[in-house]
Order: structure tokens, then C-alpha cells, then sequence
């Protein structure tokens, strides 16, 4: 009989982490490791039995005064693989349907917990530097989180730590494969100087969304949460003491495997860091972008990942961004398909703010289908039009034939873009087959990218109280 010795020596050593992590955390209280106690004592009565049972039979024939011929080593051996095969093959399916949600099950069995973190904290802290003068995503705060994870073991526990280089094998699948993902999003210091974080539970539904579509392991959600919470408390003297900056925060995550294979990673990484950011606006009022659309440059397409995270979706738009740049345009707008479908602005996602065809004033934004990032700032922009319920709002194809007929037209009144790091970004101009199509959005105002740039600022520097926050301290 084969018996699968690679896969038995795994399912021990598993177990024996597991029981050491229980030691080390005093987790009695955990089912997996309870299970993996129940597992050895098991095991041990098995063995124990089973010598006794040879025992009992050499001691009867002695008695009877017969000498007791013991079967032949294979049947005994066989019988004994067999069964301690059966049980170790169900300790293992155990094993790994509680460490990697696997198993029949996607819900999350195993993760992290905000309640076994552990905090070192930085013996020597850096200057705050001035708000006014930070360039996006250059200064680093203190400390960073981190969290390790192997299919063999599942998750590591938590770790806030001095903020440091990371060393990873040359080989590691990240560097190779983009097996990556991060997200964005800002603690705001408030009027009242309470620190806020502004609709995370967004955040993290994208990153897990992300996280399957990268083949990266599952988390909870709530508990990843909590460990930001923890690092943004802990750095809380960098969230700038200013109602025009903010404290940004970068989850990241990637695979770190050793291995030039092309397969889902058996070890991954999952770090946040902090970066305090200035205004985005610099001059203190709207500064609207001039935008390069040329239909042969795609961010997305159906059935790839343009609405997932991912590094890769932005490192490969920066070519197209620099020929933008090149023609004097800020940013790219993004089309798609042969009727060059606008879909977002640089990496920012887009509203039209119009007459449409059918005389209405509308409120458009391209829809969510495969193609379009599914931002917060973009959801929280519909949830405001919404509750307004002043104009019609619309998730639709918007087309460039479409706008230059409104413009030709004069149905069009302002087009920006919406993002974290901007919230709302008016948009002037398009360069367009050599023509440069004026968009009056400036001339309108902007009276709705202001409106709404009003109200959402007002809830995440905590002039206006609203259950969109959460407040951290």
C-alpha cells in the first residue's frame, strides 16, 4: 500500500505549530488548536491499545504454554499504515480547511486577530515634517504592520515594527509575476482634533475582493481593520495638524514565495505603511487637468483585473502617461472599445455632470462591468447625488462621440475625475485625433465638483458628523 509519507510529515508538522502557537498565546480557547491536542491524545491511546492488544495475545499463548508466532510483519504493518493513513488523512483535511479556508469552504476560517498583536515600538522617532511641504508619498512615519502568511502554517501573528527595509529572496514571486495588490486610503485630523478614517470597511472589501482575484490568501476583514487602527493610534502625532492634509495609508500585499513558477504563491506578505500628504490642490483652489485620450492605450479590458488593486494595472499606464505629459496633458482618459467608451482619468474614476440626450440633467459615471476601479470616493459621490435626489444619476457607457456631440451642442456643464487622493479634479481640456476639445467645466462653477468636494470634506475633517467615518482617537 502507498502511503503518502510527504503529506503525513506535513500534517504533523503542522499540528506541531499549531500547539506551539497555542503554547506561546495561551489560546485554549482555540478550536484549532484544541482539535490538534484532541488529535495527539488520539493518536497516543491508538498506539497504546495497540501494543497492549500484542501483548495480551504473546501472554495467552505463553500461558497455554505454546510460543506465539506473530503473523507475518506485512499484514500487521499494513493494518497499522492503513489506519494511521485514514487518520492522519483527516487530521490534514483538518488542518488545512482551518489554516487556508480551503477545504469545500471560502469563508474565512483562520486569520490574524487584532488581539494578538504585537506592538515593538521605534526607540528613536523622526521629525514631523511640514504639511505644507510634503511632496505625495516621499516621507514615511515611524513604524509599519506586518503580517506573514505560508500555506503550511496559515497566518503569522501581527506586528507593528519600527518601519524598515524588507528582504525578500530575489526569486520571490512578486518581483516575477506581479503577484501584488495594495490600496489607499487617509486618517484626517479634525476640527474637533480627533483622528478619522473615512468609509475603511470600503477599503477592505476591494482588498479581499483583490486578494482572490490574486490568488493571495483571505483575510478578515474587521481584523485587518483593527491592525490599521492600532498603527494609525500608534503614529498619530504624523497625522498632519491641518484640515488640507492627511495621513495616507498604503495596505500592501504580495506573494514572496522562492520559486520561478508560474502558480499560486504558498508564502505571501501583507505590510501597511504610513505617509503623511499635503494638499492636493496646492494652491488652495480647484486646479482643473488637461487630458490625452488615444484609443491605443487600454488600462482594462473584460475579463482582466482593471477592477481589482493591482500594481500592475498602474506600472503599465505610466508609458501612456508620459506621452501625455509629453503633449502638454496632465493625465490620460482612458477608452475602450470600438466606440472608444471613456472609462477613467489617469487614476482617478470620471463624471459627466450634463443634458443628456433625452433633455435631463444628469449625473453619469461609466458603470461597474469588469473594466472600471469600483472607487470609494466614486461610490460616496453616487450615495451623495443620490440622496439629493436633485437630478437624475446614471451608471452608463459614455462614449467620445457622445461628449463632442454635447459639447458642440452646449448640453455638457463639468466633467472631473474623483479619488483619494484628490477627492474631486475638474477637468478643462481633451486632446482628442489632434483637436483639443474644451470642456466648461470651470466656467460653470465648478458649482456640483464643489459641492461635492465640500461635503465630503466636511465629513472627513469632522465639521459635519456622519456614520461614513470611524474615529480612531
Amino acid at each position: 500500500m502507498d502511503i503518502n509519507q510527504s503529506a503525513l510529515s506535513k500534517c504533523w508538522r503542522t499540528k506541531s505549530h499549531l500547539l506551539r502557537q497555542g503554547r506561546k498565546g495561551n489560546t485554549w480557547g482555540s478550536a484549532v488548536w484544541r482539535s490538534c491536542l484532541i488529535d495527539r491524545l488520539s493518536l497516543g491511546i491508538f498506539l497504546i491499545l495497540f501494543f497492549l492488544f500484542a501483548c495480551v495475545l504473546e501472554e495467552s499463548a505463553l500461558c497455554n504454554g505454546e510460543s506465539y508466532d506473530y503473523p507475518k510483519p506485512q499484514v500487521p504493518t499494513c493494518f497499522y499504515l492503513m489506519e494511521i493513513y485514514f487518520f492522519f488523512k483527516d487530521c490534514n483535511h483538518l488542518c488545512s480547511a482551518e489554516c487556508t479556508g480551503e477545504g469545500g469552504s471560502k469563508e474565512v476560517v483562520e486569520t490574524f486577530k487584532a488581539e494578538d498583536l504585537l506592538i515593538t515600538p521605534a526607540t528613536i522617532l523622526k521629525e514631523k515634517p511640514d504639511p505644507d511641504s510634503l511632496v505625495f508619498g516621499t516621507v514615511f512615519t515611524d513604524h509599519m504592520l506586518t503580517v506573514e502568511w505560508s500555506s503550511e502554517f496559515g497566518w503569522e501573528k501581527p506586528h507593528i515594527k519600527p518601519l524598515q527595509t524588507l528582504s525578500l529572496h530575489p526569486a520571490s514571486s512578486v518581483f516575477h509575476y506581479a503577484l501584488e495588490l495594495f490600496e489607499g486610503l487617509k486618517a484626517f485630523r479634525g476640527v474637533d482634533n480627533k483622528i478619522r478614517l473615512f468609509r475603511p470597511d470600503l477599503n477592505m472589501d476591494r482588498m479581499y475582493r483583490s486578494a482572490l482575484r490574486a490568488t493571495l490568501p483571505v483575510f478578515d476583514k474587521e481584523e485587518l481593520l483593527k491592525c490599521i487602527q492600532q498603527l494609525v493610534k500608534l503614529d498619530e502625532e504624523w497625522v498632519p495638524y491641518s484640515t488640507s492634509a492627511s495621513l495616507y495609508i498604503r495596505p500592501t500585499f504580495i506573494g514572496t514565495e522562492t520559486s520561478l513558477g508560474v502558480k499560486k504563491p504558498t508564502k505571501a506578505l501583507l505590510f501597511v505603511i504610513l505617509s503623511p500628504v499635503g494638499p492636493y490642490f496646492s494652491s488652495g483652489t480647484f486646479n482643473p487637468v488637461s487630458l490625452w485620450a488615444n484609443p491605443k492605450f487600454v488600462r482594462a479590458w473584460k475579463g482582466g483585473t482593471g477592477d481589482c488593486k493591482m500594481g500592475g494595472n498602474y506600472g503599465s499606464s505610466i508609458f501612456a502617461q508620459c506621452e501625455a505629459m509629453d503633449r502638454g496633458c496632465q493625465q490620460v482618459l482612458w477608452l475602450y472599445g470600438e466606440d472608444n467608451q471613456i472609462t477613467e482619468v489617469g487614476t482617478m474614476n470620471l463624471f459627466l455632470y450634463w443634458i443628456n440626450e433625452d433633455g435631463e440633467e444628469e449625473l453619469a459615471t461609466p458603470p461597474l462591468d469588469g473594466i472600471i476601479l469600483p472607487g470609494v470616493t466614486r461610490q460616496s459621490i453616487l450615495d451623495l447625488a443620490h440622496k439629493w435626489g436633485e437630478f437624475k444619476v446614471s451608471e452608463r457607457h459614455l462614449t467620445m462621440d457622445g461628449l463632442t456631440t454635447a459639447i458642440e451642442e452646449k448640453r455638457v456643464r463639468e466633467m472631473f475625475g474623483s479619488g483619494t487622493a484628490c477627492v474631486v479634479c475638474p477637468v478643462s481640456d481633451i486632446l482628442y485625433k489632434g483637436e483639443t476639445i474644451h470642456i466648461p467645466t470651470m466656467e460653470n462653477g465648478p458649482k456640483l465638483a464643489s459641492r461635492i468636494l465640500d461635503k465630503l470634506s466636511s465629513i472627513q475633517y469632522g465639521r459635519e458628523e456622519s456614520n461614513w467615518t470611524i474615529i480612531v482617537s
